[in-house]
């Protein structure tokens, strides 16, 4: 063949297909290296810590946390009970920070080193599935405002404005407040919590707050957006953390759509948190509420109604509730069988999540069962049953009141209703002092559960 016409015929297009492949493989190697992986462009959330299938918690205070005694023998509980969880309190209403290395508490003066060794407590915890979480009241605080007034509620004088009994309150429209609280929350994180939980997530509701300036205007509207906008904020911070984050709210939230004068309303602000635990104490109802002559004396009744009405009004977020219970008495005495109605009246309702609160951390072994239950729960049949077994208690109401310690002391939900006029008018729990040998457990006879009548004798921790 004539060279030329070989050249022509071959070589050329073979040179020409070999310029075309190799400027495509440039131009596609631009590409890549001008543009991520899409997993690099689209900023993945990270997912919230995992929890058990059911969270069923107590409550320790700081000064239970820190003790080993102590520890150990809630340990037992947890062990021998369907018990999975407990929420410890790292920052309080008094403004003290109980756990180290928080910078911006050591500068208001608010750290107590309450629990040095939490990193190594939350890792042995952790070791045994014991899922943990951290408790830090929010705005009710009576150290920060006092070292930084920029971010403090406020009288029409300038001055700190202060509640009844003295204390003084974080601005919640303050952002510099948020970052403070956030930044605790992020640190807990840090040390090893599973999930934070923020308390007093609301404005004040018992003094003069009619004589509270804040830092922009003021109203019922603005008061539940910036509740909710707090919310916002801090889950984006905190999901970055891999850290799960629930809110306290008061029981009438379950059942009213306004803000009680204090912005919680619970749908809106349930849509940016992992969990959201009502604080439906049937001692903490008026007389009348739900249309029951004394919550108290129906705890099973009153805790029913109450988040009958959360899931109705929630909707799909209610898989969110893990409601607050009342483990302590109050106007009437509440043992095995009243603890374990409110239990019940949570299953009724098909929500298996459930924490004990008691100020004095002092809980009811015979309202619990064994630990090969913390997976599961049973319904009653039928309503019908449910008021045969947990009937209301036709005793009267005791004399006897518990003071609730001041560390751990929450503004009960019919004071808040007499500030916004939702019912009649009852009295503030009182306060103790603060103390470690209130943080005892009660040496008595172990009973267990059972469908028998329980045992006169009960086992407190």
């Amino acid at each position: 063949m004539n060279k030329k016409l070989f050249f022509k015929l071959l070589i050329i297009p073979l040179l020409s297909a070999i310029v075309v492949v190799f400027a495509y493989k440039m131009i596609f190697s631009q590409q890549e290296n001008s543009v991520p992986p899409l997993a690099e462009q689209t900023e993945k959330e990270t997912p919230p810590a995992k929890t058990p299938k059911y969270v069923r918690g107590i409550h320790l205070t700081a000064w239970v946390a820190s003790s080993k005694k102590l520890r150990a023998k809630f340990e037992k509980l947890i062990d021998e009970t369907e018990i999975n969880c407990v929420v410890i309190d790292i920052k309080e209403n008094d403004g003290q920070v109980y756990v180290p290395g928080y910078k911006p508490a050591d500068t208001y003066g608010a750290t107590l080193n309450m629990i040095p060794d939490i990193k190594t407590y939350l890792a042995h915890l952790k070791s045994k599935n014991i899922y943990t979480v951290a408790r830090i009241v929010v705005f009710k605080d009576n150290l920060a405002p006092r070292k930084n007034m920029d971010m403090a509620v406020k009288t029409s004088a300038g001055e700190l404005w202060k509640d009844r009994k003295g204390l003084t309150w974080l601005d919640p429209y303050s952002k510099a407040a948020w970052e403070y609280n956030i930044g605790l929350a992020e640190h807990a994180a840090d040390l090893g919590f599973e999930e934070v939980q923020f308390d007093y997530i609301r404005f004040p509701s018992d003094g003069q707050t009619r004589e509270c300036r804040y830092s922009q205007k003021h109203s019922s509207l603005t008061t539940s957006v910036a509740l909710v906008d707090f919310l916002k904020f801090a889950n984006e911070r905190l999901r970055n953390k891999g850290i799960n984050t629930s809110i306290d709210v008061f029981g009438l939230t379950t059942t009213v759509t306004h803000g009680m004068g204090i912005g919680q309303k619970m749908i809106e602000m349930s849509e940016h948190i992992d969990f959201v635990s009502p604080m439906v104490y049937p001692s903490h109802y008026a007389k009348g509420e739900y249309g029951i002559v004394n919550p108290n004396l129906n705890p099973y009744k009153t805790v029913y109604t109450s988040i009958k009405g959360a899931k109705r009004s929630m909707g799909k977020n209610s898989i969110k509730l893990r409601p607050w219970l009342q483990d302590f008495s109050l106007g009437a005495h509440y043992g095995p069988k009243q603890v374990r109605a409110q239990i019940q009246a949570c299953y009724d309702n098909d929500i298996g999540d459930w924490l004990l609160w008691n100020p004095r951390c002092v809980y009811t072994h015979g309202a619990l069962k064994d630990n090969y239950n913390e997976n599961n729960y049973e319904k009653l049949s039928s309503t019908q049953a449910a008021a045969e077994l947990y009937p209301a208690s036709k005793e009267s109401v005791s004399k006897q009141k518990l003071v609730l310690s001041s560390e751990t002391a929450k503004t009960t939900q019919s004071a808040v209703a007499q500030e916004v006029s939702l019912s009649t008018k009852t009295t503030e729990t009182q306060d103790i002092k603060k103390s470690t040998n209130t943080s005892t457990v009660k040496k008595s006879t172990k009973t267990k559960t059972s469908k028998k009548k329980p045992a006169t004798k009960t086992k407190k921790f």
